[in-house]
């Protein structure tokens, strides 16, 4: 016999609840009060309005509430990877609707001159056997059809990149359901990935490490558990998370792979920080840092304290760093061979929503200081790069607050932004225009980031994985050590 279902309707979703009731009752527990002759005043529950409590027991609840406050875990260390408010930082926040036409004009000139000379992105978009059959199942919408696109062409970046192999933990950085580390781990398994010697990699050779800062439902990571392999769920914001202090890396010192499938705005920057501050701590363990020869010209100390300036070889790998005094994370250790020693095997972030950024968190500002820009010019940019993806929308203006995103799956946003403000420049600008305009804008933030893993010793680059039709948000940020 089949459980009763509340009989509570949901005006919101159009349809009855679905929990299911107890025997002999009409409704659930949350919608109990609507049960005649019910006198329990039902209340919104103080720690979380989204559910409600009877009124009588609201002191017994609050102590098992999910939402009470939880102590916080040892990897858990306030703000450590948000950067620092420095002199060059700008609290200048006025919409670009409110700015006079000279003014954008101002800045358009400065963008321009900034990406002179910058390569633009080069178009490489692969796939994986691994989910060859998934994208072939009749069953798939379009939707889900989208987003095995793209995490095919991520895991056949990853392959050409050698970084499927064993003795390596993924970090999946703004995990949501895992499907990202549930493919790769589908890879690991697969035919295709044997070592050299011809055997495949033992199951407790590889690790998973899924971040996400909210509770998230229908985890596909829990389909794992019981095949050997390790997969770990830190309930953290990228901000506040200390990877030396997380025991599945401490213990098992293997590389870390830090992944990322459309990780928004500043999460990017934050995840970067996050890997390279356990990089440096642990180069700073492994060997001590080796004296940095006098140069003619060098470039000017980054006046908040933090060492971002390094001496690059031409061949964009790192030949010597000073060690950062103050354990901020612009900084790593040397390598005697002229790269960094690296607890990080590689980088492979899809990047979005750049209209997020925060120049607090944004590791390129080095790069944007050689080009005589700052946080003024940076929080200007980073609005106008929302015009990449509403800019060939006819009457659409640009995203100028913190709303927007990218695409509908997997706890994350739409992927168009919505309902964007008209700017002083609209009606000038043709909708191509502003698109291009936009795209410059990613790409000079992007290109930020780029130089701060060549700074690092790590061979960069930037690559449209994915066609413009499976998502607007088609970049790939990959990194290996040089």
């Amino acid at each position: 016999m089949a459980a009763e279902r509340c009989s509570f309707f949901v005006q919101k979703k159009n349809r009855f609840c679905k929990m299911i009731v107890k025997r002999g009752r009409a409704f659930c527990g949350e919608h109990a009060h609507e049960e005649e002759g019910n006198i329990n005043e039902r209340i919104p529950c103080p720690l979380d309005p989204k559910h409600t409590v009877y009124k009588d027991q609201l002191s017994k609840h609050l102590k098992k509430c999910n939402s009470r406050e939880k102590p916080k875990p040892v990897y858990y260390v306030e703000d450590i990877n948000a950067g620092s408010a420095d002199e060059d930082s700008s609290d200048d926040q006025t919409c670009l609707s409110d700015r006079s036409r000279e003014e954008l004009e101002g800045f358009l000139d400065k963008l321009k001159k900034a990406v002179q000379g910058l390569e633009g992105h080069t178009e490489n978009i692969l796939s994986h056997p691994a989910l060859q059959e998934q994208l072939d199942h009749p069953k798939n919408g379009e939707s889900a059809l989208k987003h095995l696109k793209q995490q095919a062409s991520i895991l056949g970046h990853m392959s050409s990149l050698r970084l499927l192999v064993g003795r390596r933990c993924y970090v999946e950085f703004g995990a949501g359901k895992g499907k990202l580390s549930h493919w790769i781990h589908e890879a690991l398994k697969s035919h295709d990935h044997r070592e050299d010697n011809g055997h495949f990699p033992p199951r407790d050779d590889y690790h998973f490490l899924l971040v996400e800062r909210s509770s998230t439902r229908f985890k596909v990571d829990g389909k794992h558990q019981d095949d050997g392999t390790q997969f770990e769920r830190l309930q953290v914001d990228i901000q506040h998370l200390d990877m030396s202090k997380v025991s599945l890396l401490s213990e098992n010192n293997m590389e870390v792979v830090g992944v990322g499938k459309h990780l928004c705005g500043a999460a990017t920057d934050l995840a970067l920080r996050c890997l390279f501050r356990r990089d440096r701590i642990r180069g700073a363990e492994a060997e001590p840092p080796c004296k940095r020869p006098k140069m003619q010209n060098s470039p000017e100390p980054d006046p908040t304290g933090c060492v971002e300036s390094e001496q690059p070889d031409p061949t964009g790998c790192v030949e010597s760093q000073q060690p950062d005094p103050t354990g901020c994370v612009e900084s790593a250790q040397p390598h005697p061979t002229g790269s960094v020693k690296s607890a990080v095997g590689g980088v492979v972030i899809a990047l979005c929503c750049h209209h997020r950024c925060d120049w607090r968190h944004y590791v390129g500002k080095q790069f944007f200081r050689q080009r005589g820009l700052g946080g003024a010019e940076f929080n200007v940019f980073q609005r106008m790069s929302s015009w990449a993806t509403c800019g060939l929308q006819p009457g659409r203006g640009t995203q100028d607050g913190p709303s927007g995103g990218h695409e509908v799956d997997e706890g994350e946003h739409d992927e168009s932004d919505h309902d964007a403000t008209p700017d002083t420049l609209n009606g000038v600008l043709s909708s191509e225009e502003r698109h291009r305009i936009g795209s410059l804008c990613k790409l000079l933030i992007n290109q930020g980031r780029v130089h701060f893993l060549q700074q690092r010793g790590y061979d960069a680059k930037l690559t449209v994985y994915a066609q413009p039709n499976v998502t607007l948000e088609n970049v790939l940020l990959t990194a290996v050590p040089c």
